[in-house]
């Protein structure tokens, strides 16, 4: 009981540091493999406070930290990203967004969108908490601060799957990881969470059909790419509402971008089309991407026309490790009804957007949770979500990351029994 109250009296005056490091990240955005500013604060940060490795340069900027407590113990893992968007941000306020950088060869806009500039910082300063702490710590705390979790520039290998291909769960390899997300979605201070699938996985799809130019007046000299993708945008739509048991699990089949043809009375050779695929089960996953396939090669030999399928696995499922789940769920409800400002806790739907803590889980067990950062006098539904250029954060919230974070991290070394 002493080290809890002794963690929440840290994290109570840690607070206001929490939110200047947050601002100034804020700032400075970087985009995904090349956060070079930010990785250099947390390295800079790890070293002053005596940790006993600190690695930089892991998955190009990647930074991980270990830190041993003075009893003997397992091991655990604390994770966040550092990466920002490439939006240009759209909110007044006197640490807003003004850097430009070029993002797959277009200079656009930076904007910690998603909320990773929070992550940073949170987790910035449960280091600084056990840190100060690490006598009473009865096992080791390894510290993840992760690149480019929103996907490298095209041709870049990046995020959680490089760190974890260059060992960052090896010398010493956790025994669980933690990690969590702010949101719009909930009021600031809420934590939510979900045992099993909570977020999707999220494949790349592009479809290329070819068929033959001609005189827009008369298509039948041609065959027509554009009327045989019509129809295979249409087709993909009874692929999850035709095909799919959805008592089962749930799952999204999107096009999203369609470029075809320069001229009105010009038949093009070809159209292309670009899409989403998200799922929350690996087999119902392989079968979209088989009935893709399938569907968009019948569609086209039907119309005379061939196309070429080509879809990317990204992110696998973000499953929380049901057991793991179950054993913590009493430290979030502890650490979400207590502190200067004590919210609740909340089972949350599950999630169509993705992560890549998900590539961690596959390894060992984790579990993803959620920290809401949406104002009191705004309504979490109608608040601009994650990823928009206006998306607001009230920094009430992180204070409570913190806490759940250093508490998930010595309740669960704690917990192993030597």
């Amino acid at each position: 009981m002493s080290l809890q109250q002794d963690i929440d009296a840290a994290s109570a005056a840690l607070e206001a540091q929490v939110i200047a490091w947050r601002r100034d990240l804020h700032q400075h955005p970087e985009l995904g493999n090349r956060e070079f500013r930010t990785a250099s604060i947390v390295a800079e940060h790890l070293h002053a406070l005596g940790f006993d490795e600190v690695k930089t340069g892991v998955a190009h900027t990647g930074v991980v930290g270990v830190l041993k407590g003075g009893k003997p113990g397992g091991v655990v893992a604390l994770r966040a990203d550092m990466d920002g968007l490439p939006v240009t941000e759209e909110v007044e306020l006197p640490f807003a967004s003004k850097a430009r950088a070029v993002w797959n060869g277009e200079e656009v806009g930076v904007m910690h969108a998603c909320g990773h500039d929070c992550h940073v910082a949170i987790l910035m300063g449960v280091a600084s908490i056990l840190a100060g702490l690490r006598a009473d710590i009865p096992g080791t705390v390894k510290f993840i601060f992760q690149p480019a979790e929103e996907m490298p520039p095209e041709g870049e290998e990046g995020g959680a799957a490089l760190m974890i291909k260059e060992g960052v769960l090896e010398h010493p390899t956790p025994q669980a990881i933690f990690g969590l997300h702010v949101t719009s979605r909930q009021p600031a201070g809420v934590i939510g969470y979900r045992p099993g699938p909570t977020m999707a996985s999220s494949d790349k799809l592009k479809i290329t059909v070819l068929g033959k130019q001609t005189h827009g007046a008369a298509p039948w000299l041609g065959i027509d790419p554009i009327v045989t993708s019509a129809q295979i945008v249409l087709g993909l739509q009874t692929i999850v509402s035709r095909t799919l048991d959805l008592n089962r699990e749930p799952a999204v089949v999107t096009i999203g971008a369609i470029k075809g043809g320069v001229r009105e009375n010009i038949i093009p050779d070809s159209v292309e089309m670009r899409g989403t695929i998200r799922s929350f089960d690996e087999g119902m996953r392989d079968a979209i991407h088989e009935r893709i396939t399938i569907l968009a090669e019948g569609i086209s030999a039907a119309s005379r026309a061939t196309c070429k399928v080509c879809i990317t696995k990204n992110y696998p499922v973000t499953r929380n490790d049901p057991v793991l789940t179950e054993q913590m769920v009493p430290t979030l409800t502890r650490v979400a009804s207590t502190g200067p400002r004590p919210m609740g806790i909340e089972v949350v739907p599950k999630a169509t957007g993705a992560e890549d803590f998900s590539f961690f889980q596959r390894l060992i067990p984790g579990l993803f949770f959620f920290v809401g950062v949406t104002p009191p006098d705004i309504e979490p539904s109608k608040a601009y979500s994650n990823h928009s250029p206006r998306f607001v954060v009230d920094e009430r919230g992180l204070e409570v990351g913190v806490r759940a974070l250093a508490h998930l991290a010595v309740d669960y070394l704690g917990s192993i029994k030597g």
